[in-house]
């Protein structure tokens, strides 16, 4: 099944797709539907041929998860030619090959919908940066999860864009939340994918096009550390919780790792998709964010 959230009568609705129809969902959010556990589901099932329908075409899709408890959780150098890509290009901050996952958080103000616009402000960097990634939301909670059981702790996938901003990610003493977490950068959607129907998150086919050119090209089966693996060790000794979101990294091809380098700027149209999860489509606009 594919959840979404829409705009409908002046607020935010929960809804799941089903043909050419969003079908509204009796529930305040998505992540209410998601802490409910595997029970909601069977309840969805049978609202889809009694709900309230709308046409797909007719509704405005925003972030399909508005409601944290936490950060944004995320994978970094989770491709090793991104990795590679990068070396000598970090300004004065290259490690060697982490030997496991590298984790680090995002505000959850950074969250627009898959087709809003993306803040731009060159007076917050110069450096503005695009990053296609795969992300999971949990539905089972659990702690010190092994990598065999993990899987069944996920409820669904779907697509992050990671905008970053370069010269903020190395000044603040190689942490990466500053310049990761501007607001109103990071397009999520268009729709979670349940994990059942999505299948084997390693067959995911990842695309990121600037402009209409495809900037990256990669397939899940490329991760560094697959999406079992990342919950296990993230979760080793750290609760995860229905309804946190984790993005699991990004490929080759960033700009900041180009010859020449190639940076976001006004106006510019991000697009990311893939086979199995549909697409963003985001213009960056100015807005004053400093």
């Amino acid at each position: 099944m594919r959840f979404v959230t829409i705009e409908h009568a002046g607020r935010e609705r929960p809804g799941i797709l089903d043909g050419e129809d969003v079908v509204l969902l009796d529930a305040a959010d998505l992540v209410s539907v998601i802490e409910a556990g595997p029970a909601a589901l069977v309840a969805v099932r049978n609202e889809i041929a009694d709900g309230e329908r709308l046409p797909h075409a007719s509704v405005r899709l925003c972030a399909p998860l508005r409601r944290f408890r936490r950060d944004v959780l995320c994978t970094g150098w989770n491709y090793w030619d991104h990795f590679e890509e990068s070396k000598g290009k970090r300004d004065g901050q290259d490690v060697d090959r982490p030997e496991h996952p590298t984790f680090f958080t995002k505000g959850p103000d950074v969250v627009i919908g898959p087709y809003d616009e993306i803040a731009y402000d060159p007076a917050i960097s110069a450096k503005w940066d695009y990053e296609a990634e795969l992300a999971l939301v949990i539905g089972k909670t659990g702690r010190s999860i092994p990598v065999a059981d993990a899987l069944d702790h996920v409820w669904g996938y779907t697509l992050a864009n990671d905008v970053s901003q370069r010269d903020l990610q190395r000044q603040h003493g190689g942490q990466w939340l500053k310049g990761k977490s501007i607001d109103q950068t990071m397009p999520l959607g268009p729709w979670i994918v349940t994990a059942d129907e999505l299948g084997d998150p390693q067959d995911v086919h990842l695309q990121c096009l600037l402009n209409g050119v495809v900037m990256q090209d990669a397939s899940t089966k490329q991760m560094a550390y697959d999406v079992a693996t990342l919950i296990s060790e993230l979760s080793f000794g750290m609760t995860l919780r229905p309804g946190d979101l984790l993005l699991t990294g990004t490929p080759a091809g960033i700009g900041n790792a180009r010859e020449p380098q190639v940076f976001l700027t006004e106006g510019d149209e991000v697009v990311t998709r893939a086979d199995k999860l549909g697409e963003l489509r985001n213009v960056l606009v100015r807005r004053e964010l400093a």
